[in-house]
């Protein structure tokens, strides 16, 4: 076997003496070569002339050779199949009446209203099923009325690492997708690092997950393998037996067979994560493709020009030679044979344009463009790929987290539909929880996706794309039978299965669903976002941030449906009628009358105003986030655009000109202003990587400068700390014996000074951590504090997954929650103990945090997710089952946090208001169209 082939080795010098000597050794190694090779070639014809029959090598390399020409993909007759080969005896048959059905027929745009049966693993009928078809299956049939329900093909996610980096992360069960052992490595296979205990299955299955590639890493150039598999568990428990039509090599060193060959999956990277593994530039990486495939590419031709002797007859000149074979390289054979769903992590324009180039050079086709935030702006580049344009599989509004990401649009899908070329939404999972990778099917809907592309962006088109349209991603007779129950349209928001069938298996056992409005039933109404697309391609994905001053300083906003109003630390619904005239009048900043038209408007007022048409929308405080470094990095993955962390005294000295092992950092100190990533105000602690983090700050997104009027809200929020497990140093209880030192006895330095605040009850104490253990020792720590100094501590648990198993005792220890992130996930040991909410538990966390009267704020892991609080919000709602009011719904994301956090109550009318078009404030239709800032006392158009 050929090693691995080397990447980047210069030529040795050749040395110059001993030239004629060696000539000579070459003269006599080639006659001698020569002579032997006559002689092989006249004992082969011998041998043939006597046998009538090619010998045994020949026969075996004569179907190797037939196989090469078969095309990958399934049999002629796969559909006459009357059982799935994953099919799970003893499944009882399931009769689904009364469906909604979104069968991905005719681009995604079919639905029938239709029953559907389900036996043998297989999708046996749609439609009216006749009795005499039922009364077969005697008593043994299930018969389910989904009552008009929603009913689509399982999800398909095209881009997962789900099993190879499980979840919780543990050193010993995650991080197997990818190797550091060299940038080429396409004989690497996802496959076997798959791990069936990953918490994360049970969860993407009630998400409605049905089938998923697993896809190695973005270390590597070429990082190997990737498999499909279903997500159900089996008997067997392995991983082989999740997969779904598996390449007949996992079984087998080299492919021989009379079938067609299934499809097989290989990943390939560029950009910013192979060279910085690498420590490579980007021409030392197409380097390293060139020259893995220029290696294929020779291997290939050898064997092409061995079975065309062999196919031709021409025995005699095979001689004793085998087919020419390499277990390392042959999946990169395969690639150029077009056997191979090729999937390329690439993002940027450069990265594009380099692969692209490759394809046309070594002529092998490539099945999608992953991440490809910059694919939006170059649609014509990608259709000159080879034989055929590749898909794109995207994030919906995951971007700028890295250089290559930072002109990702949420008009990508839309953009990239409009120009012909397929739009997959994938997960990256656990990148993003692909539990909700409908989700971002629903995002890219509502930034212009149209309806029939965005569902089908997570089935068929998923499905068709991996190879394996003929089987999932469908509802059609024939097909397998992975479908889901929805309570409401698909692309609603917070869209939950009532069921989940994978392999005709349902997948939740007593599931919990909530009712939801008739309204949900239809697909939502969506914004007029034209301009804003034809911007991102304007700017190329840069569009100028600078708000639009109102043209007049009195501004009336007409036909306002609600208007939600502070009052104090609450949220409430002010009157403003029933009728479509509701109005809201703005005089230099400040709202001056809401209500019905005839009560606000005079003759006068209305000659200077500008009026804004809301069509349905609505008036409600502007939100505050926190828990990402909003305000204090703009790219997380670009150290230059960042603050940095601070000191941490636990593990290192601080420096005496800071103020040594006492220092407390200020984050009002580090802000930048201008970011691309906002909501109306934020709430950030300095950034950290260990126990000590400092004092937080509050702050105006939308400023551009810390000196302009209003752009610092609070110059202290609060005191910042964090325990939890940091690899084992320090320990917790070490963090926990830290902590309390700060709170209970006299220590010098600005950290003194704070602490001695906390403790005396006047300042805000916030602590990061997930652990249901850890919040236990808090609330005693805290009551231990409270007895010494006869205070009332205030302190608040941010992260906080844990927590709903101590909400009475939260509630009797009158401490706070911002839970982070809103929809929980088991990414680490200390989160292991979620509440994952419908359709798996009854309550959500935040619902039994709420039941139990705990002050509850929602924040953010990453800044870009800042533009999407208002959905959480909603979403977070809608999950409460009716437990919460729309007040308390708005009140989660901007006056609990800020309460929670330390926040001064500002003067009645000084705080910002947000004004939406077609919807209130957590719809899903609406589209934010204006900021009212009585403390800078103007109208911000958006």
């Amino acid at each position: 076997m050929e090693k691995t082939l080397p990447i980047h080795t210069p030529p040795s010098p050749r040395s110059t003496r001993g030239g004629a000597v060696r000539f000579a050794k070459f003269v006599y190694l080639a006659a001698f070569l020569g002579t032997a090779a006559y002689i092989l070639s006249e004992a082969y014809g011998f041998y043939y002339a006597v046998h009538k029959t090619a010998p045994p090598h020949v026969a075996a390399a004569l179907a190797r050779c037939r196989s090469l020409s078969l095309p990958a993909g399934p049999a002629p007759n796969f559909h006459h199949r009357k059982e799935s080969d994953r099919f799970v005896p003893g499944t009882k048959p399931h009769l689904l009446k009364n469906a909604r059905i979104w069968t991905g027929a005719d681009n995604g745009t079919e639905v029938i209203h239709a029953d559907v049966l389900l036996d043998k693993g297989l999708i046996k009928g749609i439609g009216h099923v006749s009795r005499s078809s039922l009364q077969a299956y005697k008593d043994d049939l299930v018969v389910i009325d989904v009552k008009g329900a929603w009913v689509t093909p399982g999800i398909v996610d095209l881009h997962s690492h789900i099993g190879d980096s499980s979840s919780p992360a543990l050193e010993g069960a995650s991080g197997d997708e990818n190797s550091i052992q060299g940038p080429i490595q396409p004989w690497l296979r996802s496959l076997d690092g798959l791990n069936t205990h990953d918490e994360s299955y049970a969860l993407s299955i009630s998400g409605g997950v049905t089938t998923a590639l697993v896809l190695p890493g973005s270390a590597n150039a070429i990082g190997g393998q990737g498999f499909t598999i279903k997500l159900r568990k089996t008997s067997e428990r392995t991983p082989s037996s999740m997969l779904l039509e598996p390449p007949f090599q996992i079984n087998s060193s080299f492919l021989e067979t009379a079938e067609r060959p299934r499809w097989r999956q290989m990943k390939h990277a560029c950009g910013e994560n192979p060279s910085r593994v690498y420590d490579f530039t980007r021409m030392d990486t197409v380097w390293a493709f060139r020259e893995a495939y220029n290696k294929a590419r020779q291997i290939k031709e050898s064997q092409d020009a061995y079975c065309a002797d062999a196919l031709a007859g021409n025995h005699a000149v095979l001689g004793n030679t085998p087919f020419p074979e390499d277990l390392q390289w042959e999946a990169l054979v395969d690639v150029l044979r077009g056997r191979v769903k090729v999937q390329v992590h690439c993002y940027e324009t450069v990265d594009l344009d380099d692969i692209v180039r490759l394809t046309n050079e070594f002529q092998f086709p490539i099945a999608a463009f992953h991440h490809a935030h910059e694919a939006y702006l170059v649609p014509d580049t990608l259709k000159k790929a080879y034989d055929h344009p590749p898909a794109v599989a995207m994030f919906a509004t995951h971007a700028r987290y890295k250089r290559e990401a930072y002109r990702g649009s949420e008009f990508a899908p839309r953009i990239l539909a409009q120009n012909g070329l397929s739009v997959v939404m994938k997960s990256d999972h656990p990148v993003l929880d692909s539990r909700h990778l409908l989700y971002e099917a629903q995002q890219a809907y509502v930034y212009g996706l149209p309806e029939n592309l965005a569902i089908a962006a997570v089935t068929s088109t998923s499905a068709e794309i991996m190879g394996m349209g003929h089987r999932v991603g469908y509802i059609k007779e024939g097909w397998d039978a992975d479908l889901v129950i929805w309570d409401s349209h698909p692309l609603a928001l917070g869209a939950t299965p009532k069921q989940v069938f994978i392999d005709g298996i349902p997948q939740l056992e007593n599931p919990y669903v909530i009712g939801k409005p008739s309204s949900f039933q239809q697909k939502p109404r969506v914004p007029n976002f034209d301009k804003e697309a034809a911007d991102a391609i304007k700017y190329e994905g840069l569009p100028p941030l600078e708000p639009k001053k109102a043209d007049s300083d009195v501004v009336l906003f007409t036909n306002v449906k609600n208007v939600f109003r502070r009052e104090g630390g609450e949220v409430r619904e002010a009157s403003i009628g029933q009728d479509e005239h509701g109005v809201v009048v703005v005089e230099n900043g400040s709202i001056t009358c809401s209500g019905k038209y005839a009560a606000c408007i005079t003759p006068s007022l209305l000659a200077d105003a500008q009026v804004i048409d809301t069509r349905g929308g609505s008036v409600a405080p502007g939100l505050a986030t926190f828990g990402a470094p909003l305000g204090l990095e703009e790219i997380a993955g670009e150290s230059s655009t960042k603050d940095g962390n601070v000191y941490d005294p636990l593990l290192q000295t601080v420096p005496s000109v800071v103020g040594g092992n006492g220092a407390l950092i200020r984050a009002a100190d580090g802000l930048q202003f201008g970011g691309r990533d906002s909501v109306t105000k934020a709430i950030t602690a300095p950034e950290h990587s260990g126990f000590f983090a400092g004092l937080s700050t509050s702050f105006y997104t939308g400023a551009l400068n810390k000196l302009e009027e209003g752009a610092v809200i609070q110059n202290v929020n609060a005191v910042h700390v964090t325990v939890r497990h940091f690899g084992g140093a320090p320990s917790i209880s070490t963090q926990i014996a830290a902590l309390r030192r700060l709170l209970t006895e006299s220590v010098e330095g600005e950290a003194g000074k704070w602490f001695k605040d906390v403790s005396e009850g006047k300042v805000t104490l916030a602590v990061e951590a997930d652990s249901a253990d850890v919040i236990a020792t808090l609330i005693v720590l805290k009551k231990e504090v409270e007895a010494k100094f006869g205070s009332t501590v205030k302190m608040t648990i941010t992260g906080a997954l844990e927590a709903h198993i101590l909400a009475q005792e939260l509630a009797e220890a009158n401490v706070g929650i911002i839970q982070v992130p809103t929809r929980p996930f088991p990414t680490t040991w200390e989160r292991l103990r979620i509440l994952p909410g419908n359709p798996l538990t009854e309550q959500s966390s935040l619902a039994v945090l709420l039941s139990h009267n705990v002050t509850v704020g929602i924040g953010i892991e990453e800044s870009w997710s800042a533009r999407n609080t208002r959905f959480d919000i909603g979403w977070a709602a809608l999950e409460a089952g009716g437990l919460i009011s729309k007040e308390q719904a708005i009140a989660l994301g901007s006056t609990n946090v800020e309460t929670l956090l330390g926040g001064e109550v500002e003067a009645e009318g000084l705080h910002d208001m947000v004004v939406t078009e077609g919807g209130d404030l957590l719809d899903l239709e609406s589209k934010v169209i204006a900021i009212i800032s009585p403390r800078r006392s103007l109208v911000h158009l958006l």
